[in-house]
């Protein structure tokens, strides 16, 4: 990786390309088409021709032979994975589940009332969705820690009914890994499906796919696309698509540190984006030879090294304050601060997924074990998106009571405001309540 000075036309040119990563992966041609017209063409078929279509498309794409009747888990199956993976993944996957539940019932929002008087109240009812779908990646990882970051805050939430689709192996099988985590969690209703039917199955049912209400979870970007697709259908969670961090450090940081936690996102996809920003260009300098070190090391090496040739930077700002605005724009999934003074930054930060502060907090953590769900917004989607929560299975519910006395008191503008827009059924609905003509 080069190091780069903020300001000049290389360091501009890279960050253009990592904040249009998304963009640019919709835009991208697969034997002469988009990827958002193959995934339309996909939509399409899966609405048209329901089970026919996914056993169809998991044979080409994933090579596993399914049938209508195998589509979905049996319970056999699920029995069969508990049995098979070690008491003592069981046993971590608990506690961390436990740390998962812990944190999303501290931050579950209550139900309120804004007023409340003899005559009117006004309020808000949380309610929890009916039914969701929890799409976890398993192609070139199997994300066991995703079903327990995206189902255990569902369940926290009270959602009446959780289904879960995967992608399967080759020979028609999901990871027992993620098989006994969804048993453990209560989880019955799971799909072998992956990809853009997979979502496509969720949103609008098939024979064997009962639809759901909204879908959530990471995936590629082809998940990704289909649930913008499908958005209006169905609610969606966020856009959680290939997984990007920004570290901001200044001269106290370690290069160490930098490097593994660049490294820890570059594994995961070719298309992942590793960033430092900082003022200090001693520890920019350093970084890169920490890269090399460590990257011969790992086993996913080549991925690795293909996401930080496409989306990787090493940028040296004039000043922290200078970064941290770079960083607002650039509104990364993970922000990483390794900074003297950790909360100074925070307090500056607008635009990140979740914010790891300090240099023992790797992101690791968060992925893992501390709690709050790894499961959070790419794509610069950070600006707007929050990561998923209980907020993002529930949703609120205006209420409103008034008295014939409260009424009779906001009648005269009430119809004041219905001669305005004429309309007079609005009008008549006070009128007749008041013996008013």
């Amino acid at each position: 990786m080069n190091v780069l000075k903020a300001n000049t036309e290389s360091a501009n040119e890279r960050l253009e390309k990592i904040r249009r990563r998304l963009d640019t992966l919709e835009d991208a041609l697969f034997d002469g088409r988009s990827a958002r017209d193959i995934v339309d063409e996909i939509i399409a078929r899966v609405k048209r021709n329901g089970d026919a279509t996914l056993v169809e498309l998991t044979k080409k794409l994933d090579g596993a032979a399914l049938t209508p009747g195998t589509i979905r888990v049996t319970q056999d199956e699920l029995d069969d994975a508990a049995e098979k993976v070690s008491k003592s993944f069981l046993a971590t996957a608990a506690r961390i589940a436990k740390n998962i539940e812990k944190f999303h019932l501290k931050r579950r929002r209550k139900e309120y009332e804004l007023s409340k008087t003899p005559d009117v109240t006004l309020g808000v009812k949380r309610v929890p969705l009916m039914s969701a779908g929890i799409y976890i990646p398993a192609a070139t990882a199997p994300l066991v820690s995703s079903v327990m970051m995206n189902v255990v805050p569902a369940k926290v939430a009270g959602v009446d009914r959780i289904a879960v689709a995967t992608p399967p192996d080759r020979d028609g099988t999901v990871n027992r890994h993620i098989l006994a985590v969804c048993g453990m969690l209560g989880v019955g209703e799971v799909y072998k499906l992956g990809g853009a039917q997979a979502v496509a199955a969720l949103a609008y049912g098939t024979e064997t796919v009962q639809k759901v209400d909204f879908i959530a979870g990471p995936g590629s970007v082809f998940v990704q696309i289909a649930k913008k697709a499908v958005y209006g259908q169905v609610g969606i969670d966020m856009i959680a698509g290939p997984s990007e961090i920004l570290v901001l450090a200044d001269g106290t940081a370690d290069p160490r540190y930098i490097a593994a936690d660049l490294l820890a996102q570059a594994e995961h996809d070719p298309l992942a984006a590793a960033m430092l920003f900082t003022d200090s260009e001693k520890v920019a300098a350093a970084v890169p030879g920490e890269i090399e070190a460590q990257l011969a090391k790992l086993k996913r090496a080549g991925i690795a090294k293909r996401s930080l040739d496409n989306y990787g930077a090493i940028v040296v700002f004039e000043t922290m304050d200078d970064a941290i605005g770079a960083a607002n724009e650039i509104a990364s999934e993970h922000v990483e601060v390794q900074t003297a003074d950790p909360e100074a930054v925070l307090a500056q930060l607008r635009s990140a997924g979740a914010v790891f502060l300090g240099g023992m907090t790797c992101e690791a953590v968060g992925d893992y074990y501390a709690g709050p769900s790894h499961t959070l917004p790419t794509g610069r989607t950070a600006r707007f998106f929050s990561g998923l929560s209980t907020d993002t299975f529930t949703r609120s519910m205006s209420v409103l009571s008034y008295s014939e006395k409260a009424l009779r008191r906001a009648s005269k503008k009430i119809i004041a405001m219905g001669k305005v827009e004429k309309l007079d059924a609005h009008i008549n609905s006070v009128r007749v309540r008041l013996n008013d003509e």
